[in-house]
């Protein structure tokens, strides 16, 4: 998986939403919550590390956090909603927020 621009499965969105208490959130396991706890209180430099180590589940809580749409966009993503298919023609994902592909999205990287 690319970690310039990686592609959010919707089991990770649904996680993201639960942290924020949004509609299609589902409760990760123990390790996944205190993850996103970790995320969210790293400073910038520990951040960077765990976005290397895990990068769709960072890049779902940036969405959450610091994008004006990123809970919809999560609430799109956690539903199968969008993207619905790379333009490649792969239509099971993951997909980044552009609508490519795993494949693709690490092709581009």
């Amino acid at each position: 998986m690319s970690t310039s621009s990686p592609t959010i499965p919707a089991e990770t969105a649904r996680h993201v939403l639960w942290r924020y208490d949004r509609t299609g959130g589902c409760q990760p396991a123990p390790f996944t919550e205190h993850l996103m706890a970790a995320i969210e209180r790293a400073d910038f430099q520990n951040r960077a590390i765990l976005r290397g180590a895990y990068p769709a589940l960072s890049e779902a809580m940036h969405l959450a956090r610091y994008d004006e749409e990123g809970l919809a966009k999560l609430q799109a993503i956690a539903t199968g909603q969008a993207p619905l298919g790379c333009k490649c023609g792969n239509t099971a994902g993951p997909f980044d927020l552009q609508g490519r592909c795993e494949t693709c999205t690490e092709a581009a990287a």
